[in-house]
């Protein structure tokens, strides 16, 4: 598959209490965690993420799914894609029309403990860089927005 067209993006690592969060360049070759976002209604939640929306000029949502070894979808995978679509549909209305993808972000999390050395953080920092790692993933091998995707 080749390499997806660079665009400025902001990857999601959804999780039960926090989103990690994490954006990219327009061209592709600047990766950046960012602050992660602290769960809310989805409402709130989308007060807080169109400000970064509209500062990084963000057109590409991309959306970690957690699939088992398998490659199939876990509990919490249908939990990230409902979110995924809901944030998505939600921009939509606010007059923020991005493109949607999902990337298989099994054991990114572990992968980001594992290079940072961050086991067992609880401020956020370990779910945004698991984000990096879905926005490196997705700078590499894709998808495109309606590429047969998970």
């Amino acid at each position: 598959m080749p390499r997806p067209r660079p665009r400025s993006a902001l990857a999601l690592d959804v999780g039960r209490r926090r989103i990690g969060l994490a954006g990219c360049d327009p061209l592709g070759l600047t990766i950046t965690p960012l602050p992660a976002l602290a769960r809310s209604v989805l409402a709130e939640d989308l007060g807080r993420l169109l400000p970064l929306v509209d500062g990084r000029r963000v057109e590409l949502l991309v959306v970690g799914l957690p699939l088992d070894v398998d490659r199939r979808p876990t509990r919490q995978a249908a939990h990230c894609r409902r979110y995924g679509l809901r944030l998505q549909a939600a921009l939509a209305t606010a007059g923020r029309d991005l493109g949607l993808v999902w990337v298989d972000e099994h054991a990114s999390s572990w992968d980001a403990g594992e290079r940072f050395g961050l086991h067992g953080d609880r401020s956020g920092r370990l779910d945004s860089l698991a984000a990096a790692l879905l926005l490196e993933q997705w700078l590499q091998d894709g998808p495109e927005p309606g590429e047969g995707a998970s």
